[in-house]
């Protein structure tokens, strides 16, 4: 994709004819494919647009990613069924303004720190536990809440620190997301102690 920036290339897939599936997010992505994925599949509890009920599938399918990458993996594995899943028209048509704008915000503040570090497949590991996490994180948020998108829009932020090599986008994602999992445990705790106390 030459040297294009990165949300050119991705606005230029998403608006493309291709089928928008993971298998084919590998095809284009390449070794970057397991961020990129990631990055797609949580901006969508990232971002205040009806889902249909598709959020958890997609946390599902990013922890299981993140799982990927603790192991070392090279390529993304997934059932037949979900490689094959189209992302959707939320994601493919109705966020894609939002997803590229979003994107180039952070392009132009971004630039190679601590890029060497990308390169160790320890590194690669520990940033699978972090996916993992926030992605766990979101998934259990309390229904209609909306505080499935902090830990959401972190995991984003930690897949872009991957794909553009910049460390301190890494400790943003890392501030946000655990900011949004303490929230989320805070009020599910005060909720539960209402309940057991109505009970």
């Amino acid at each position: 994709m030459g040297g294009d920036r990165f949300s050119d290339q991705l606005e230029r897939w998403l608006q493309s004819d291709e089928p928008k599936t993971v298998e084919n997010l590998g095809v284009v992505f390449g070794d970057k494919s397991f961020a990129v994925t990631a990055l797609l599949l949580m901006f969508v509890p990232a971002i205040p647009v009806p889902t249909g009920g598709v959020t958890h599938v997609f946390e599902l399918i990013t922890v299981i990613l993140g799982a990927e990458m603790i192991v070392g993996a090279r390529t993304i594995w997934l059932p037949g069924r979900w490689r094959d899943r189209e992302l959707g028209e939320t994601l493919t048509a109705k966020a894609i303004p939002f997803i590229a704008r979003t994107i180039r915000w952070f392009e132009r503040f971004s630039r190679p720190r601590l890029a060497s570090l990308y390169e160790q497949r320890w590194f690669m590991r520990f940033l699978g536990v972090i996916v993992v996490a926030l992605a766990v994180g979101a998934a259990f948020a309390p229904p209609f809440s909306g505080l499935d998108t902090l830990p959401a829009l972190g995991a984003v932020i930690v897949a872009l620190s991957i794909i553009l090599n910049d460390a301190l986008l890494l400790v943003v994602g890392l501030v946000i997301g655990t900011g949004g999992v303490v929230l989320i445990i805070t009020i599910g705790a005060a909720i539960a102690r209402l309940i057991t106390a109505a009970l």
